[in-house]
């Protein structure tokens, strides 16, 4: 799935560029993978190029959004509307992907009613009503640590089932939870072992 959403992001560009076809060469050096492992990954789907015409960019991008579950907007909230979550709550890319911020939640009194992005900031008081109002399928976790389990069961109670917690702390979730977890300090961790030492 990991490498779907990597070929996704490659036509995505190509397709912005005007690109029409693209062999699983092209598309496997831009994800880094072997040209292989791009026809085997989408071989599992179907059957979506030509030997030696390669793929028809814009129609294998709609394939793979179809596959992903991103054809159609998915109503997306933040818990947590500080630094991190008011960013997230502006960032302007989620639609193109199909993710529709639909509102915001925090449980500082000093936050609730403001607005940002032109939404307001509601009180976690108020998560069931209105994560049932509009329907909302994903919750974008962006609390301090001390506080993520709790919040994080009460999305579920709400009736989330898919969450990204960016809270340095590992979840316990019930199994029917999609649960993903994105750590900034882990990914520049990750990247200082790559970095050569100093001497």
């Amino acid at each position: 799935m990991e490498r779907l959403c990597d070929y996704l992001r490659v036509l995505t560009m190509l397709d912005r560029k005007g690109q029409q076809t693209a062999s699983s060469e092209e598309i496997g050096s831009w994800a880094g993978v072997k040209a292989s492992q791009v026809r085997k990954d989408l071989s599992y789907f179907g059957e979506f190029g030509r030997r030696g015409l390669g793929y028809d960019v814009e129609q294998l991008r709609a394939h793979i959004r179809d596959i992903l579950g991103v054809q159609r907007q998915r109503p997306t909230i933040v818990v947590g509307v500080g630094n991190l979550g008011s960013a997230l709550a502006c960032y302007p890319g989620f639609e193109s992907h199909g993710f529709q911020i639909v509102a915001l939640f925090d449980n500082d009194p000093r936050r609730i009613g403001y607005k940002v992005s032109g939404m307001k900031i509601h009180s976690m008081l108020d998560l069931v009503p209105v994560v049932r109002e509009h329907r909302a399928e994903i919750a974008l976790l962006t609390v301090p640590e001390q506080a993520a389990q709790e919040v994080a069961e009460k999305v579920v109670a709400a009736g989330i089932r898919a969450i990204v917690n960016f809270a340095p702390v590992l979840l316990s979730l019930p199994p029917e939870v999609n649960l993903r977890n994105v750590d900034l300090a882990r990914e520049l961790e990750t990247l200082c072992f790559y970095l050569p030492p100093k001497e």
